[in-house]
């Protein structure tokens, strides 16, 4: 499993340390700069994503083509003094997602200069998910066409990063069982575990299409395969990782040489989980939602302090700024959060699904959470009230770890979650 981070990064030194790699696929900057650091302080390398609803073409849900979010997690990173051979960029989900709402063959063009976009501005790791139904398409498609079309992206990708003049041609990843992403949108009874059969029939069926279309070098960097293992979240629960239960698939990956599993949806799984998950063979983690969920809580938490120390005029009033924005722009969470006004309520602030996080980049809402960080920075933020609100963070504290500024305990919080993940990825 350790090859994985030789394929991904060039540095055969690291198989030595790691067994794994974790992705964190967010666009908010302070979770990056708070995973840039988690990575810094483990000497390790740094997988960051983007999906294709953030970043596409067209400028996405953040505003931002991919050569834009290459120019800003690299400058964070720099800002931070994270060299930048170190720090790796994905493509989540790139397909026709966005599109599928059109014509299966008018998606596909438009997935074909998505793609084109991501590899040319340097993306070293692609996940190409065609798996989805367009407006002509069946219910389900048959793993053919998903490997064809999938193929045909591929080809995009290998003639846009030959045409940019690129040294180093992108590692991908396949799958026709991919999770929705960003979590189930209704109540999971039950997750049910990829087929070793299955698994091995969407290798072959993948295969056979990029040998059709004489990507063969271009298969050799074919590293991973996207597989449920039976881990989920929706909004208010979590499926727990079962070991047990995934015996029979972990074995595939001794017919597969060269390859891992790749486990979407692994956000809020206990560390332990997340360890077990690496050493059976589910050696790239994707975190997404879990990561601002904990963004969230800090910042609801410093709320929290601000509450306690100025006056109601002075304050920022971040959580009903939130609440009122998304009340008024309806469109990133009203088809998904279901019930009484009072359940859409605490869904909207705390559903593990964490739509919450499309309103971050909101002009008022960035506002009150400026105002919110420029408060606590100009007075005293008495540990004591930290213990309150942070437990963790004030027994960081508490041991000299970090400080009590504002964005010394949003990074702490954030980086809860990613430390969890770079832990299970070490020996």
């Amino acid at each position: 499993m350790a090859e994985i981070v030789t394929r991904l990064t060039g540095d055969p030194q690291l198989e030595s340390r790691l067994n794994g790699i974790y992705s964190v696929c967010s666009a908010h900057p302070w979770v990056v700069e708070a995973s840039i650091r988690q990575a810094l302080d483990d000497c390790s390398p740094l997988l960051v994503e983007s999906t294709s609803n953030q970043v596409d073409q067209y400028g996405g849900y953040t505003g931002m083509r991919p050569a834009d979010f290459v120019r800003f997690v690299g400058g964070i990173a720099d800002k931070v003094g994270f060299p930048r051979q170190r720090l790796l960029l994905g493509g989540d989900h790139l397909g026709p997602n966005a599109w599928r709402h059109l014509p299966a063959e008018e998606a596909m063009a438009r997935a074909d200069a998505l793609i084109e976009a991501y590899a040319a501005a340097g993306f070293k790791k692609i996940h190409l998910d065609t798996s989805m139904s367009c407006a002509d398409d069946p219910p389900r498609l048959a793993d053919e066409v998903v490997a064809e079309r999938a193929a045909r992206l591929c080809a995009v990708a290998e003639s846009a990063t030959e045409r940019a003049g690129l040294r180093e041609r992108p590692v991908y990843i396949v799958g026709t069982e991919v999770p929705v992403p960003g979590g189930a949108s209704e109540e999971l009874v039950a997750v049910e575990v990829t087929r070793p059969q299955a698994a091995l029939e969407t290798v072959a069926v993948h295969s056979v299409a990029w040998q059709k279309r004489g990507l063969d070098a271009a298969w050799e960097r074919v590293v991973g395969l996207v597989v449920q293992p039976g881990v989920e979240f929706d909004h208010t629960k979590v499926m727990d990782y079962d070991s047990s239960s995934v015996s029979e698939l972990s074995r595939v990956l001794n017919d597969l040489p060269g390859m891992v599993f790749e486990a979407h949806s692994t956000d809020y799984q206990k560390p332990e989980a997340l360890s077990a998950m690496v050493r059976d063979g589910f050696a790239i983690l994707k975190v997404g939602p879990g990561a601002t969920f904990a963004l969230r809580e800090a910042l609801f938490a410093l709320a929290d302090i601000e509450d306690q120390l100025l006056a109601p005029d002075a304050r920022s009033n971040i959580r009903a700024v939130v609440e009122r924005v998304m009340l008024e722009k309806p469109n990133n969470w009203a088809k998904y959060y279901h019930g009484s006004e009072q359940e859409k309520r605490l869904l909207r602030t705390f559903s593990y699904s964490d739509r919450v996080r499309y309103y971050w980049a909101d002009a008022e809402v960035a506002e009150a959470t400026k105002k919110l960080v420029g408060n606590l920075e100009r007075v005293d933020i008495r540990e004591n009230l930290i213990s309150q609100y942070l437990p963790n963070q004030y027994r960081q504290l508490r041991c000299g770890l970090i400080d009590d500024s504002p964005m010394s305990l949003i990074f702490s919080k954030v980086r809860e979650v990613i430390g969890a993940y770079a832990a299970a990825c070490r020996t």
